[in-house]
């Protein structure tokens, strides 16, 4: 799932807040409920805890847990069920004066669905599960082939997932010469044919109608994976989608991975690639070419989204909260699009000059 702008921000802006807090002991709880899970037996556990948290020596210790708890239990109560995609709870005394508590509750029903069902006190809130959920759940075609194998796969957010596997009967070398050995290139080379034409069938048929495809990753030992490439084999869409070839020294599940890891790069400049492509169409419709259908400014900005002509709003990724929300909410009412674009390239620290807020226009006013 991708999350929007707002939800973004607030899940960014709770794990910000989460990971500033910092208890004097372990006294701070999270609690994980996973998708469809019984709210009423999380409820029936945690009150155990509460029960349990009665051995704690340390008196303070043992109360803020306890009242941790007991608030985690009447937020949990004012549910029916547990949320679509579960929900997470944090609950603890955030007070920064050691004579002062303040036992404050925080919960958010994640973007994903949790698998996980965590019940935890620490001196520190278990928040890694949220951070993971920020990154963006892309899709991404993986192929790693040489003249024994091949393994498509597919990379989703984090997970690597298998999707097919092809064994080839190319023969190995051979030392012969003459004619015996011309002849043995020929069977070579007719069998790698056959081998590519099962490869890409495959591949052409599970990638070439995936809408949400991100890009395709190649790789694998040696010039093979370049000679199924530049051969006549896959779909010109399907091609197109290759973003990038790397060199591996496996194949099968390892030489996935390997080629995952070897990818950073690419993946990461694919965020910022769509980032750049947004902010060139906002240059292009504010030059003279381009209609000047675009404006910068928040006042111009603002201007533009009460009457309506707002297509997209850009938006750095360092704006205030309010201002965020005020924004989107006035773009939801139009059906405008808000864009959150980072510092990272040379376009997004320009849109940060320009105010930090931009938008490109349906028509000139």
């Amino acid at each position: 799932m991708v999350m929007d702008a707002k939800k973004k921000r607030e899940l960014k802006s709770l794990i910000k807040k989460l990971k500033g807090i910092r208890g004097r002991h372990t006294e701070l709880v999270s609690v994980y409920v996973p998708a469809n899970y019984n709210i009423t037996k999380i409820i029936n556990h945690l009150s155990e805890e509460q029960h349990t948290a009665s051995n704690i020596k340390d008196k303070r210790t043992r109360t803020n847990v306890q009242d941790s708890l007991e608030r985690i239990i009447r937020h949990l109560r004012l549910f029916k069920k547990t949320p679509v995609n579960g929900f997470a709870v944090f609950a603890g005394n955030i007070s920064a004066k050691e004579s002062q508590v303040d036992i404050q509750v925080y919960s958010i029903e994640p973007p994903d669905p949790l698998n996980i069902r965590i019940y935890r006190c620490d001196q520190t809130f278990v928040v890694d599960i949220l951070e993971d959920m920020m990154d963006e759940k892309q899709t991404y075609g993986l192929l790693v082939v040489d003249k024994r194998e091949a393994t498509m796969g597919m990379l989703k957010g984090k997970n690597i997932t298998e999707l097919a596997s092809f064994t080839s009967n190319v023969p190995g070398k051979t030392t012969k010469g003459g004619q015996s050995q011309q002849r043995y290139a020929r069977i070579r080379e007719e069998a790698a044919h056959e081998f590519y034409k099962r490869i890409s069938r495959a591949v052409n048929e599970e990638f070439g109608e995936m809408d949400e495809l991100k890009g395709i990753l190649l790789g694998g030992p040696g010039m093979t994976k370049e000679e199924f490439l530049d051969g006549d084999y896959l779909h010109t869409r399907v091609k197109n989608k290759v973003i990038g070839v790397k060199d591996l020294s496996y194949t099968g599940e390892f030489g996935l991975k390997e080629l995952v890891d070897k990818s950073h790069d690419v993946l990461s400049a694919e965020g910022l690639v769509e980032e750049k492509k947004i902010m060139d169409r906002f240059f292009n419709a504010l030059s003279t070419k381009g209609g000047n259908k675009a404006v910068y400014k928040e006042k111009d900005v603002l201007k533009a989204l009460e009457l309506g002509a707002a297509d997209v709003v850009l938006v750095s990724e360092d704006i205030e909260d309010a201002k965020l929300d005020d924004l989107e909410g006035k773009a939801e009412r139009i059906g405008a699009t808000v864009k959150l674009i980072s510092l990272e390239t040379t376009e997004g620290q320009q849109l940060k000059e320009f105010g930090g807020v931009a938008a490109i226009l349906r028509y000139n006013i």
